[in-house]
């Protein structure tokens, strides 16, 4: 009997231990972004300082917005919540009354109808703060979900809020690998004011993000060592991003009038626009050719309210490019759609054309692009087709999280960004 009881209590004691994994894995696992269904578009973060669509990287205090396309005719209602997380983006200990000043999980009420156009879309506008969510009290990582009437999450965007404690100073060097000094950028980092932060080389992370890219961002960065009140990072390897190319770009602005990049057009129920067919730039010498950094901006001709007048058109995209037999796939990104990888910008191979194709609904603007690969074990390469170059000229931000001794939550207290137009050795 007893032994029976000793065993029991073993199973029980083996039961609890999975059931205690499971949960605190759940419970700490790191939370992505989802993208949104095929009639949600222009998704776009804006702030007082910028309205192009791009990472959103806000001051504490400051109001931005988040915008959006739903592209049906019935008005859908849509619903917003916002969440705190720590610097590894799993859930923080805060509950909402400790981060956020008044509610949220109302609806979304500012919304107005396309006006004049082939496609029949209802634009939605979010502005933070509002008469129902004040304002955010800390900063650090968010996330913010739309979901519908249903409370049927919809989609959801990662955003930054910052506060100005340190001071990061930044600089892009030249790879110091030999290996790589013709293909990768180094980013050495200087934070001022590392004597306001305890125990610096324990408490502070930074994170590095090349063209608002979080997907490819350096996580995880510590100071090596601290002079005086600076915190250094002067990394060989561990900062080193590869330079990439400049991105490719098409205008819409004019849905008649294939205009900068567009080599014709076609209106069927809406316009089509057929961009000039792409080829592998991965051998090729490097050229300058002035870009936003994979950003866009939605943008009409002869329209007194873009944010309604503006049409979508059919985009083609092309690439020359052999088929590729080893699992790898291609797909078409930017900016525009978050970086994300997905069936609709999966670039499919053409049998009767020898070329990858596809095509999607965009918004009137000027757009930044690239093609990317995925290899069969899901790595990503940027740089198979577009190539890797020194000279590439790309925008860097850093962010430098703190978690002080005892605290529940990851803090940003310092931002800055750079170009690498005058990249040194």
């Amino acid at each position: 009997m007893i032994i029976f009881v000793s065993m029991q209590l073993k199973m029980n004691l083996k039961q609890l231990s999975y059931l205690f994994v499971f949960f605190t894995s759940f419970a700490f696992a790191q939370v992505e972004e989802v993208n949104p269904p095929d009639y949600i578009k222009s998704i776009t973060f804006k702030s007082a300082s910028s309205d192009l669509g791009e990472l959103p990287i806000i001051k504490l205090g400051e109001t931005f917005y988040l915008e959006f396309d739903a592209l049906v005719n019935n008005e859908p209602d849509f619903y917003y919540k916002i969440e705190h997380y720590n610097y590894d983006w799993t859930e923080s200990q805060l509950v909402r009354p400790e981060f956020l000043l008044g509610v949220d999980n109302f609806r979304v009420f500012n919304y107005r109808n396309s006006f004049n156009t082939f496609q029949l879309y209802s634009h939605y506008t979010l502005s933070v703060p509002n008469q129902q969510t004040k304002g955010l009290k800390v900063s650090g990582n968010y996330i913010l979900s739309i979901h519908d009437s249903s409370d049927n999450l919809v989609f959801s965007r990662k955003f930054m809020i910052y506060e100005d404690l340190v001071t990061p100073g930044i600089s892009i060097k030249r790879s110091r690998d030999v290996s790589t000094i013709e293909s990768m950028q180094t980013v050495d980092l200087e934070i001022y004011g590392g004597n306001k932060l305890n125990n610096p080389l324990q408490t502070v992370k930074a994170l590095i993000i090349q063209n608002r890219n979080l997907n490819t961002a350096i996580k995880n960065i510590k100071p090596q060592y601290t002079i005086g009140d600076k915190l250094i990072y002067r990394y060989v390897n561990e900062t080193a991003f590869p330079g990439g190319n400049e991105y490719l770009f098409f205008e819409t602005k004019d849905v008649r009038t294939a205009s900068l990049g567009v080599q014709f057009i076609e209106l069927n129920d809406i316009y089509h626009s057929y961009l000039f067919a792409n080829r592998s730039r991965a051998n090729s010498p490097y050229t300058f050719n002035p870009d936003i950094n994979g950003r866009f901006k939605i943008t009409a001709l002869d329209r007194d309210d873009i944010s309604i007048e503006a049409d979508y058109t059919q985009v083609h995209f092309t690439l020359n490019y052999p088929e590729l037999t080893n699992g790898e796939r291609i797909y078409v990104y930017g900016n525009y759609n978050n970086y994300a990888l997905d069936n609709y910008n999966e670039m499919l191979y053409n049998y009767d054309t020898g070329r990858y194709e596809t095509n999607f609904k965009l918004k009137q603007g000027f757009y930044n692009y690239k093609y990317v690969v995925v290899n069969k074990d899901g790595s990503l390469d940027e740089g198979r087709i577009s190539g890797n170059f020194w000279q590439t000229e790309n925008n860097y931000k850093v962010l430098v999280y703190y978690r002080d001794l005892g605290a529940r939550y990851d803090r940003i207290v310092g931002f800055n960004e750079l170009s690498s137009t005058n990249i040194t050795n």
